[in-house]
């Protein structure tokens, strides 16, 4: 099984390398692969919550899901998905905006002889929007987590008293919107502050939109089979007993929307932390897109396929609180430059944690159900 899930990426990985060595030469292949080594590392904390959502959805959602969103993916996220930004802040058509990306200043120079600024410079200063939009989207996923009470905890400590408090209606919201103004007062400069607090009032906008109709669709008899306090959980990505049967219809397509939008806010570090690496588009697109999306997309199969968030109790725990970091991570480098190391480890150690306290209680509960046994 595991070879079946992952072949579809080794061969896509390939043929990416194929591709860059041909655009550029052992160079490309090396840029490429650096790039898909840093989109999986930053990337596992989205494929853990991607699993919770897929595994909710209809056979069919889910081949959705590996086929039409790996193209949006890839050539929406990763290639286009910039030149639009580009396009629009630059003042520039999308033809222009192309001829820039495809050909930059020479190294070292932010800037063209006649004053017209590079894609990468273009990009980076617009930095701020995107990253007020993703942090607010991923922050009211966190929030919607940690705040709704459920038998199981991971940091016991903290999120029972979290879950406590969230029995007040519309907390999250309330604690979102204040975070932006404190992050558009505190964090934005001045010049693009009136953008940060739009771009982090529509990331929210987004969130609950798609978040709503999603619930509505899970409660819909025509869009799933599952209905009360379940579908609220499943529409709302908060884990709690999972359907019996899976969302298909209307509810599939919004838990598919919801897929592709979680997996746009996990791409906006990754799309503007490659530019530490290159500025060059097609590479980026090879790099994070035909080998980074496909291996986060085979993760998360792999980790369905599996029962991996069954097995494992509190790696689902350990996934939002990487969600929450990354959240805070992206609103404060609207004014502190953060190396993308720091995001990728500070994904990793949370998963890691939550894996090994996974294991840790599973032995603790077969040593209790068979003490006459040595657990290994």
């Amino acid at each position: 099984m595991t070879g079946r899930i992952f072949a579809p990426s080794l061969v896509v990985t390939l043929v990416a390398l194929v591709v860059a060595y041909l655009y550029l030469g052992w160079t490309g292949v090396a840029l490429c692969a650096i790039l898909g080594v840093l989109e999986v590392s930053l990337s596992f904390d989205n494929a853990v919550i991607n699993a919770t959502i897929l595994e909710r959805m209809s056979a069919f959602w889910q081949r959705m899901f590996l086929t039409v969103g790996v193209l949006i993916a890839v050539f929406g996220m990763r290639l286009l998905f910039p030149l639009l930004i580009v396009w629009i802040t630059g003042n520039l058509n999308p033809a222009e905006a192309l001829d820039l990306a495809m050909n930059p200043p020479p190294e070292g120079q932010t800037h063209f002889a006649d004053g017209q600024p590079s894609y990468e410079t273009i990009l980076t200063e617009a930095h701020p929007q995107i990253a007020a939009f993703g942090g607010m989207f991923l922050l009211l996923l966190f929030l919607n987590f940690v705040l709704t009470e459920r038998p199981q905890t991971w940091l016991t400590w903290l999120e029972r008293p979290l879950a406590t408090l969230g029995k007040l209606d519309q907390l999250a919201v309330v604690l979102a919107s204040l975070a932006l103004v404190l992050t558009a007062e505190f964090l934005a400069p001045d010049e693009v502050r009136a953008t940060v607090l739009i771009a982090g009032i529509l990331g929210m906008v987004t969130y609950i939109t798609v978040d709503g109709l999603s619930s509505l669709f899970m409660a819909d008899p025509d869009g799933a089979d599952t209905d009360g306090a379940e579908a609220q959980q499943a529409g709302r990505g908060r884990p709690g007993p999972h359907p019996v049967t899976a969302a298909t219809g209307k509810a599939g397509f919004f838990l598919f929307l919801y897929l592709e939008l979680l997996d746009a806010s996990f791409s906006f570090d990754g799309v503007i932390g490659a530019f530490a690496i290159t500025s060059d588009p097609i590479i980026i697109a090879l790099g994070l897109g035909f080998i980074g999306a496909m291996f986060v997309r085979s993760i998360t199969i792999y980790l369905v396929r599996k029962g991996t968030l069954g097995e494992y109790r509190y790696l689902e725990h350990g996934a939002h609180w990487a969600i929450g970091a990354l959240a805070a991570i992206l609103l404060i480098s609207i004014e502190v430059e953060i190396n993308e190391v720091v995001t990728g480890l500070v994904g990793v150690a949370f998963i890691g944690a939550s894996l090994a306290s996974s294991i840790r209680a599973n032995r603790r509960e077969a040593r209790a159900t068979h003490p006459d046994r040595l657990a290994v």
